[in-house]
């Protein structure tokens, strides 16, 4: 700055012989600006190194880079609450790394290690991008399944009191060493085997440390606990462990919780009016993702691990009761039509079409298929007023779930605006930037990200209304989405003229705690 005021000195004095040094190295001109949590207006973004320096209706700005953002939406970058992506951003394959499917959709900053999977030693992991450098910002949980796996196991016990306080122990090292909070899935085995008890002491760890508890909840459905149960119990282990708690992919899943929307929504909102922190996330598909055993296969089957579980399949004792009750998990699905598997052998068919190849009835299809490997399935089970009910609340974020051959891993964000803003007109675009930006900023407490602000991280989504849309589809998972003219990650260039420009200049975003660790 005091080299542009002694030039700007100069050329009063008549003295300059050289063109101004650029005040900004990036000037994004005459957009619609919808800054993150205000209202909209038509202006300019400066950015000058990794910082956003000013925004305003008409900047008297000059840019080594000047980009004509007329006609165009400028956002901040979009943000992922809940995405698999840890194997793209850990790849020896640098465009892996870039994360693609992510900027094209102006999504800058994701969160991994959801669902209770995320790392026991989240080091190497926040390390790697020095190494290996990404295309976006990443921050990660720990994970409570990969605890529990390492201290007690994959048996259907609690733990002993020693394990419990190992178990605690591993989550305040991994908030000390960055997660930003701990993840669980509850649904899954053997996370399913734990008792409440056991998750609020871990998640009163990761609280007492400036944690996020994020969830996974125990059942989306009435696969055992039920829905409302399942979310009083998210509900209350925010309480006991005074920390935030995050519903990941909200939903009513299956055809026997069809319609709860409403009243899980109201459950909700009584606990946020008490002073519960509940925030959610929820991808805009009407199909889930999962596995065939966790669709399909009953808790008590999975005790032990996958090779205990393939001995009861061969137990002509357990079989009535194994077949009843994947049966019954098949009717609340929606039957053997609803499932997609979309990896393996029977990649891009149905249920019912493998079992016809095969020649056995569903049920017995459903087990020669897990014997050749835990296939990633698509489950066709929610309906559409639930989801727009969710979509309209206020705490409610854009998420993806991304994970194997599901077209949310491509495109949940441009889905959700060309659907839900433009068709449908669920939301409006302001709610769906806010949602897709700060909020989720916001909830999970990232320091200046999620708005267009002077002083935060030029993280920048620049899109075209009318072509900003996904392009994936069941069939076709993996294309990318269309309309995203230009993205800034960190203030450098990741898309521009609609195209990836391979700069990698994403971040690990370490959450360090102000006290309590040595």
């Amino acid at each position: 700055m005091r080299y542009i005021a002694a030039a700007l000195a100069l050329v009063v004095a008549g003295r300059a012989t050289a063109p101004l040094p650029p005040q900004a190295d990036v000037l994004i001109r005459g957009g619609t600006i919808y800054p993150g949590g205000a209202a909209p207006f038509v202006g300019d973004v400066a950015v000058r190194g990794d910082r956003i320096v000013a925004v305003g209706k008409r900047l008297p700005a000059r840019a080594a880079k000047t980009i004509d953002a007329r006609g165009l939406i400028v956002a901040p970058g979009f943000i992922d609450p809940h995405a698999h992506v840890e194997g793209r951003l850990t790849s020896d394959d640098a465009r892996q790394r870039l994360v693609e499917p992510f900027l094209l959709q102006g999504v800058t900053t994701t969160l991994v290690g959801n669902d209770g999977f995320g790392p026991v030693d989240v080091k190497p992991l926040l390390a790697s991008a020095v190494a290996r450098p990404v295309g976006i910002n990443y921050a990660t949980f720990t994970g409570f399944g990969s605890i529990r796996s390492k201290v007690v196991g994959s048996a259907r016990r609690a733990p002993t009191p020693a394990e419990l306080a190992e178990e605690q122990r591993l989550v305040r090292r991994a908030m000390c060493d960055g997660a930003i909070g701990l993840s669980t899935g509850l649904f899954y085995a053997p996370q399913s085997f734990s008792e409440t008890g056991e998750v609020v002491a871990l998640a009163k760890a990761a609280g007492a440390l400036g944690g996020i508890y994020d969830t996974h909840m125990r059942d989306e459905g009435n696969y055992g606990a039920g829905l409302a149960a399942s979310v009083a119990e998210a509900i209350s282990i925010a309480r006991e462990a005074r920390i935030p708690v995050h519903i990941s992919h909200i939903k009513a899943l299956g055809v026997d919780v069809h319609g709860q929307a409403p009243a899980i929504i109201a459950m909700i909102e009584r606990a946020r009016a008490g002073g519960a922190e509940v925030t959610a996330n929820q991808y805009p598909w009407a199909a889930s993702g999962t596995s065939l055993v966790a669709a399909l296969v009953p808790l008590w089957a999975q005790d032990g691990g996958r090779a205990a579980m393939l001995r009861r399949f061969d137990d002509p004792a357990l079989r009535e009761r194994l077949e009843g009750d994947i049966a019954e998990n098949l009717r609340r699905r929606g039957g053997a039509a609803s499932l997609l598997v979309v990896e393996g052998r029977w990649k891009g068919q149905r249920l019912e079409a493998i079992a016809r190849e095969l020649g056995l009835d569903p049920l017995r299809a459903v087990m020669a298929a897990i014997r050749e490997g835990d296939a990633a399935t698509i489950s066709f089970n929610m309906a559409p007023a639930d989801i727009d009910a969710f979509m309209r609340r206020s705490w409610v974020m854009t998420g993806s779930d991304a994970s194997t051959g599901h077209p949310r891993a491509y495109g949940s964000f441009a889905e959700k605006y060309a659907a839900y803003v433009r068709r449908n007109k669920v939301l409006t675009l302001r709610e769906f930037i806010d949602r897709s930006s700060a909020l989720t900023a916001d909830s999970f407490k990232l320091a200046d990200r999620g708005r267009l602000r002077p002083g935060a991280f030029a993280d920048i989504a620049v899109f075209d209304p009318a072509t900003y849309a996904a392009r994936a589809s069941y069939e076709r998972p993996d294309l990318t989405a269309t309309g995203m003219r230009y993205v800034l990650v960190n203030g450098a260039l990741a898309v521009e003229d609609g195209a990836m420009t391979g700069v990698a200049a994403g971040r690990a975003l370490a959450r360090r705690p102000a006290s309590g660790c040595q």
